[in-house]
């Protein structure tokens, strides 16, 4: 029988606090602010809305982060309520204490905290404030600083932060919260910067006027969904800070022409990037192009449906810039040839490095996974390995399970569908479910053998 550990009187005092909110935002007046972080998480959790409109408005700490907070349902709601309850201007209300709130961070990167703890030896008060825009509130408030030493009796401007993911299509127009973020900008006349860090664009021609308001030097990971390789590098020439470039469904007319050499400069000048995606961008015998400018410091490359060749491949074994990646996904790329040295030595080259491996769809047989396995077994820091879709037997899959059990870094394994599952490979309608789970019910018995119940092996039936 499981046991739940009991509630802590911090616990039962948040939450005796959530159930009657009117004495709850009386109480924002009175409690210390160390029990602001646990209430605010429980008011967002519980979707408590007035709760956390005062407390936005009587944060007594610099900064405010969302980002250990998930939630599915609602979620915009209420960040909606909390960009509303920004206090742009100094407003004599008795009902709050003072906020100290300068920074709002909707964005929700992992390993982010409520809020960042004090720091003493440097000037940045919050750890994850904006250092690209000439709007950011640290640039802003330096050339204030800098200003009130040479005009004594002014104060400096106060200013504010906004931290924010986008998502834009050609249906913008109609996106509340976009609308409430421009209009809390207006209001702000000029004291709110709105720094969107990660941007997501599905039809670029159609998101022109929504681009106009942002700063995209404040982008870091940048998605475009359906573009032109001429307007995809006229917004790379602006966003120039990227982390993170992932670019699906690109139209480019030819790899010799003015575009495609404009959008090799652009990458070139990417030093700071450290995660390349290209799907659905045909590539065949012009990969070595676009690998040869990106940074030798590389993590994590896609490449599904790029349409590479055994030339491609042969280049991407020998390529300096992709010897320490710690993702690789090639799926959807075709590998029927009978050579498969090039693969062989890129695994090799990656043994020490690589954490998740992706060759799904590959056509990949029986004979070409079998040169592949000494190689792959060498990967000592896999972490998550995914074949699935791939024409196997089941002596092979067998095989495959043998070279990875002594892999204990490896904790899951998205495996193929053997092939005497199906009437015809890879038609859904031929599947043998009851096949299907013997060969699980086989799967699960090996992990047990091989005492790897820490290993979790999945396949999908789509």
């Amino acid at each position: 029988m499981d046991f739940k550990e009991p509630p802590t009187l911090l616990d039962i005092a948040v939450q005796c606090l959530l159930n009657h909110e009117p004495l709850a935002i009386q109480a924002l007046q009175e409690i210390p602010g160390e029990l602001f972080v646990p209430l605010f998480t429980a008011a967002f959790k519980g979707r408590h809305e007035k709760i956390l409109s005062a407390m936005v408005k009587s944060w007594p700490f610099f900064c405010l982060h969302v980002g250990p907070l998930r939630m599915q349902e609602a979620q915009h709601q209420l960040w909606k309520v909390m960009v509303e309850s920004l206090q742009l201007f100094p407003v004599e209300n008795p009902a709050f204490r003072s906020p100290k709130l300068r920074i709002l961070d909707l964005t929700q990167h992992p390993g982010c905290k409520t809020k960042c703890p004090k720091i003493t030896t440097t000037c940045t008060p919050c750890l994850h404030s904006c250092t690209n825009s000439e709007r950011s509130l640290m640039k802003v408030e330096s050339q204030c600083s800098s200003s009130s030493s040479e005009s004594e009796g002014q104060s400096p401007k106060t200013t504010m932060e906004l931290l924010v993911s986008l998502s834009l299509d050609s249906a913008f127009r109609e996106n509340e919260f976009f609308a409430l973020l421009l209009s809390k900008v207006e209001q702000s006349l000029g004291s709110l910067h709105l720094c969107v860090r990660d941007l997501g664009i599905k039809n670029l021609s159609e998101c022109k006027s929504a681009l106009s308001h942002l700063d995209l030097k404040c982008v870091t990971y940048l998605d475009v969904v359906e573009a032109s390789l001429t307007k995809v590098v006229s917004l790379l020439k602006q966003a120039i800070n990227l982390d993170s470039l992932s670019l699906s469904k690109i139209t480019c007319r030819s790899f010799h022409g003015r575009a495609f050499r404009n959008f090799l400069s652009q990458l070139s000048s990417m030093d700071h990037l450290k995660e390349l995606s290209l799907s659905s961008f045909c590539l065949t015998d012009h990969l070595e192009h676009v690998l040869r400018v990106v940074p030798a410091d590389l993590d994590f490359l896609h490449l599904p449906f790029c349409g590479l060749n055994y030339n491609d491949f042969n280049f991407l074994s020998q390529c300096p810039q992709v010897n320490h990646l710690k993702l690789l996904d090639i799926s959807n790329n075709s590998m029927y040839w009978e050579d498969c040295e090039p693969f062989y030595c890129l695994l090799e080259n990656l043994c020490g490095s690589l954490q998740h491996l992706a060759i799904d769809h590959c056509l990949l047989t029986d004979a070409t996974l079998s040169m592949l396995a000494p190689a792959l077994s060498r990967c000592s820091q896999l972490r998550l390995f995914s074949f699935f879709s791939n024409p196997i037997t089941m002596p092979m899959l067998r095989r495959i399970f043998e070279y990875l059990m002594p892999m204990t870094q490896l904790k899951y394994v998205i495996y193929p569908i053997p092939v005497h599952c199906y009437g015809r490979w890879h038609v859904r309608s031929s599947l043998d479910r009851q096949k299907l789970a013997d060969v699980n019910a086989q799967l699960k018995i090996m992990l047990h053998e091989a005492e790897r119940d820490d290993m979790c092996w999945i396949t999908y039936t789509g």
